[in-house]
């Protein structure tokens, strides 16, 4: 079984289309999405895992807390959260 040593870090990418709107609301999309994994994922992921988050629309619109609740969910669903992690 590998250590958490022998694993690499985390890694992250984060993508929106043109359906997004324009640049501006594409990279105000993705900054908000960033700023929602920088807050969960370095304490929420295991190591190892490589995640794409997507921009969609409804990123715009959606409040930050519930990114950031969706953005736990879908690491749960996903089987990446760390296994010390007991919510």
């Amino acid at each position: 079984m590998p250590t958490s040593d022998d694993l690499p870090p985390i890694r992250v990418g984060f993508t929106t289309s043109r359906k997004v709107g324009n640049a501006v609301a594409r990279n105000r999309a993705r900054r908000r999405l960033r700023a929602a994994a920088d807050k969960i994922l370095p304490a929420m992921a295991r190591e190892g895992f490589d995640f794409v988050i997507i921009g969609r629309a409804a990123t715009l619109k959606r409040t930050f807390d519930d990114l950031v609740k969706d953005l736990k969910t879908a690491l749960k669903r996903l089987d990446a959260c760390r296994k010390d992690i007991s919510d």
